[in-house]
């Protein structure tokens, strides 16, 4: 399927004759899976060392590892996050005491606060080259694999020697945009600039189309590079690097204007307030509510509900809604739907340009042609999370890449960020869209990078704060989709997550859960995700005792990666209990190597 026809009816529309959206390829229909956890018998059993220091595994009854392997037994596995000898056997001294020195000086506020200016000056006082190398040894160096595809072979192959893969992800330089809509999806000025307030993540901006193509070369040149410098790679996208926002402003509105719909429904029918999936609507009362609403005849109504299986059971879910607004539908004409906001009748759709088409098609066929190359070059895409009124697009967009390239394995993943109110609805609809249809779900869950900026641009524009309350609120939200995932994962071992979290009270709580599963590291259905030059100690004792494992591995030239140099000194900062935590562990090893007279310790692989 080529993305060019995803939806062709978004670029055709218009307030007299909206167009139909085409979305997806099958009918949905079937009941929710059952959410229970299996019970796991039998009290704590002593665990008992086993040859390397860092692993520790108890013989306990492997619980339904595989359907046709009941019987077996595995090893319940735990990780010494404290063991630094295991941590850092990878490290030599010098890269110990850059480590100390880096979030050393992300601990004065001087500093970070006015990191951007302070390097701009070093620049003019040492000169590019002086300033360049002092970089490589001290934030470049820390955070940053090299300079091209070429330069960071080495790091990558000795992190792999070592039990860690890598996400591969080129930083490039971006241009500021501005464009305008309406409330939450308009492009506010002050907000132009969507790094303002962002501490953790990369943002691009739309310039032009070549723009857009040079940049699709990036994200190609670096999937060619993960093929071809690791085993199992990722390669990490940005979907607002590969066309115009305002693409994606627009379908993020309409698909979340269709959510919306859906529930004013729901709670007219008194289901409001449950769960994305729970909420199933009465066929008949749904035709007469939509009757009365004025949004069709009663013909064309009565025919939006007599497809293949849509309706069968007498009641309609979010995905079969969804699918509503596919092409395969009788759905022709879907002209307005409520305001939720102002009760009026409104256009689903607002009119493309002829431009606007063509840049949708455009950037569409990017997408398209990342995908195929990921597949060709033995890569997995993993489609990075951005700003909640642009992310409906994205995760739409990237179901869509997920319904074809993920059939026999996971090749595309889908990141969700756990900061925000509706990420385990996000997360159990797609999960169960994947399972009807028998597609392979791969995931990233992280906390969020957008928090700060997210907030102030809510109060500024006037919409609810998409952001959970506080922390606590946000880990329990990171830990509900976790759960909700590995459950599906011991299910039917069609589902995939990467753990990306700096938290190791998560990683332990995701370790404790597949022991009770029986799930097996060497299944590699979860996998652990760190970013380069940052907790080391969670990353390296995971890879060695055999899971899965990934630190982020950004690359480019110094003076483009500044702006990532500067985020990572404000995320270090802000995670101060953290750092102080790897502080102390990497004196710790360093006085180890010290008192047994490793002074010029090197790796050996």
């Amino acid at each position: 399927m080529s993305y060019t026809k995803v939806i062709p009816g978004l670029v055709r529309a218009n307030s007299d004759n909206i167009k139909r959206i085409c979305l997806s390829q099958g009918r949905f229909r079937s009941t929710v899976a059952s959410k229970q956890r299996k019970e796991v018998e039998g009290g704590k059993e002593e665990q008992q060392l086993v040859e390397c220091t860092v692993v520790k595994a108890v013989q306990a009854d492997l619980i339904s590892q595989t359907k046709n392997n009941t019987d077996a037994q595995t090893r319940k596995i735990a990780i010494d996050f404290d063991n630094t000898h295991e941590a850092y056997k990878s490290k030599d001294n010098i890269e110990l005491l850059r480590s100390l020195l880096v979030f050393k000086l992300c601990t004065f506020d001087l500093l970070v606060d006015k990191n951007k200016e302070l390097m701009d000056l070093s620049k003019k006082v040492f000169g590019k080259r002086l300033f360049e190398r002092l970089m490589k040894m001290t934030f470049y160096g820390q955070f940053v694999a090299g300079e091209d595809h070429n330069s960071i072979k080495p790091l990558i192959h000795k992190n792999q020697a070592f039990g860690v893969g890598s996400v591969l992800d080129y930083i490039v330089s971006v241009i500021p945009s501005v464009d305008h809509r309406e409330k939450k999806y308009k492009a506010h000025r002050q907000f132009g600039d969507r790094r303002g307030g962002v501490v953790s993540a990369r943002t691009y901006f739309y310039a032009d189309e070549a723009k857009c193509d040079a940049q699709m070369e990036t994200f190609l040149n670096c999937i060619k590079a993960s093929g071809g410098a690791s085993v199992d790679g990722f390669s990490a996208v940005k979907m607002t690097a590969l066309g115009r926002p305002q693409f994606l402003l627009q379908f993020s509105e309409v698909l979340v204007k269709w959510r919306r719909f859906f529930n004013l429904l729901a709670a007219q029918q008194g289901k409001s307030g449950m769960d994305a999936l729970e909420q199933k609507l009465e066929l008949e009362q749904l035709k007469e509510s939509l009757t009365k609403l004025g949004v069709g005849n009663k013909d064309d109504i009565e025919n939006w509900f007599t497809g293949e299986k849509l309706g069968s059971s007498g009641t309609i879910d979010l995905l079969d809604w969804n699918s509503l607004i596919n092409d395969r539908t009788k759905i022709s004409n879907l002209l307005v739907i409520p305001n939720v906001e102002n009760g009026q009748l409104e256009p689903l759709l607002r009119k493309f340009t002829v431009e606007e088409e063509k840049q949708m098609k455009r950037m569409l066929q990017r997408v398209d042609v990342l995908a195929k190359h990921a597949v060709d070059n033995g890569v997995r895409l993993m489609v990075d999370a951005e700003q909640t009124y642009f992310q409906p697009a994205i995760s739409r967009l990237t179901l869509e890449m997920q319904r074809i390239f993920n059939r026999e394995k996971p090749i595309i993943f889908n990141t969700y960020q756990c900061y925000l109110k509706e990420a385990y609805d996000n997360v159990s609809v797609d999960v169960e869209l994947s399972r009807r249809e028998g597609w392979y779900f791969g995931a990233k869950l992280v906390r969020g990078a957008y928090m700060y900026q997210e907030r102030s641009r809510a109060e500024e524009i006037g919409y609810e704060d998409p952001i959970n309350p506080d922390y606590e609120a946000t880990n329990r939200m990171y830990h509900k989709c976790l759960e909700f995932v590995l459950e599906e994962i011991d299910h039917n071992r069609k589902a995939n997550v990467m753990v990306a979290s700096h938290n190791e009270d998560t990683v332990k709580f995701t370790l404790g859960k597949m022991n009770e599963m029986g799930l097996s590291p060497t299944e590699k259905k979860v996998y652990f995700g760190q970013l380069l030059g940052m907790c080391d100690q969670i990353s390296f004792p995971l890879g060695q005792a055999g899971f899965p494992v990934y630190k982020y591995v950004p690359y480019g030239p110094v003076n483009e990666v500044i702006p990532y140099l500067s985020r990572r000194a404000l995320e270090n900062r802000g995670f101060m209990k953290g750092s102080q935590r790897e502080r102390s562990l990497l004196w710790k090893e360093l006085k180890r190597r010290l008192l047994n007279g490793q002074i010029l310790y090197k790796p050996v692989y």
